[in-house]
């Protein structure tokens, strides 16, 4: 699975170059809060198997007006960082490795 390069942005950590981009529009269950924004990673020059990192925060374009906090660069870095240790081989082919963060999301109802 590649990450689409429109919209994505370039991330370094620990002196490797990573792409990541989160869904510009929320799926409908973001959308309506039943479910938390994920982001996806990948290597920048070799990609493999792609991260999907699953935050505890609505999508910052949710229906119900939900306040939502920003993804910030040090989030994304904290996600790679994590999945690596977990595991994740970024530029192995496979398939996409989850990173569940989403302890304390509260869906609304």
């Amino acid at each position: 699975m590649a990450l689409v390069k429109k919209g994505s942005r370039h991330i370094t950590v620990d002196g490797i170059t990573y792409r990541w981009r989160l869904r510009g529009r929320p799926t409908y269950g973001q959308g309506m809060v039943w479910s938390p924004l994920t982001y996806a990673v990948e290597h920048a020059d070799n990609p493999g198997t792609t991260l999907v990192v699953t935050t505890d925060q609505p999508h910052p374009s949710n229906w119900i007006g939900s306040p939502a906090v920003p993804v910030l660069p040090s989030d994304v870095a904290t996600g790679i960082r994590t999945a690596l240790t977990r595991g994740w081989s970024p530029t192995t082919p496979g398939s996409p490795f989850p990173l569940d963060q989403s302890e304390g999301f509260a869906p609304f109802h």
